[in-house]
């Protein structure tokens, strides 16, 4: 019997800003998440194992300081820093800083308990706004954008779209809670769903992340990471002149982490 396998090493970089402001009938929440890590695996090039940009802001109102709930008006906006590849092919990115890159625009309610770090908001007013500024993914219709007219003969008539709007309804759920002592719970869901062309398919982005503190510096990691977007086609495959030989899938991302690190809180 033999065994083999490939040394690797991975590293993961993360920060995490929050302020907040509170006054009896007025909050208002920040909140700033940037996270860029790379894996090296022997016989293999350098590749990106996670990036992330993510700001969020949300003001919320109430008419007294009885009331758990609150009216809310809400911004957010995320996108990554570098290229994605489908590996092993690191020649044609699928994906770029801003393409994608989404922006929402949202007013609702939200519900909010005293001395809990609990935030339910129910949107149902939400503008949602996907960027792809890369042309050539434009043109290939890449994100749900509206791909590039191309003639028999393969020549491009009109440039892809780079912006795709809708206007839906937004659930978004955080939560952060002490398990047990040293251990910290984090979860965030966000559900979507367009009034217009699609409603009633769900695009879906949640996180739950379990921290373990073993001392003030040292931090364990515990995390998973479901993403579905139902405008996001996989595997189409396309002719010379633009058409759909294949047609592709739309399918469920899933990421898991695990780690231990330095951490310092501020």
């Amino acid at each position: 019997m033999e065994c083999g396998g490939n040394n690797s090493i991975s590293g993961l970089a993360s920060a995490k800003f929050v302020r907040n402001y509170k006054f009896r009938y007025v909050q208002l929440n920040n909140n700033l998440d940037i996270r860029y890590g790379l894996n090296a695996q022997e016989g293999f090039k350098l590749r990106k194992s996670d990036d992330a940009l993510r700001f969020s802001s949300t003001f919320a109102f109430r008419r007294d300081t009885i009331s758990n709930w609150y009216y809310s008006a809400s911004a957010e906006f995320r996108t990554q820093f570098s290229n994605g590849y489908k590996y092993p092919d690191r020649d044609k990115p699928i994906s770029r800083f801003m393409a994608p890159g989404y922006a929402l625009l949202g007013a609702g309610t939200s519900y909010i308990p005293e001395g809990k770090k609990f935030n339910l908001r129910l949107a149902p007013l939400t503008f949602k706004s996907t960027f792809v500024l890369d042309q050539t993914l434009a043109n290939n219709g890449a994100f749900g954008v509206q791909r590039a007219l191309i003639d028999t003969d393969g020549n491009i008539i009109k440039e892809g779209e780079n912006v795709y709007l809708e206007f839906g309804f937004l659930v978004s759920n955080t939560w952060e809670t002490m398990v047990y002592e040293n251990v910290k719970l984090n979860h965030r869901l966000q559900l979507y769903s367009d009034y217009v062309k699609n409603f009633g398919n769900i695009d879906i982005d949640w996180e739950v992340n379990v921290d373990l503190t073993v001392n003030k510096y040292v931090k364990a990691s515990i995390g998973t990471h479901v993403l579905y977007d139902h405008d996001i086609i996989f595997d189409e495959v396309k002719a010379a002149d633009g058409t759909i030989t294949t047609p592709g899938k739309r399918k469920v991302q899933f990421k898991q982490l695990l780690g231990v690190g330095l951490t310092y809180d501020f």
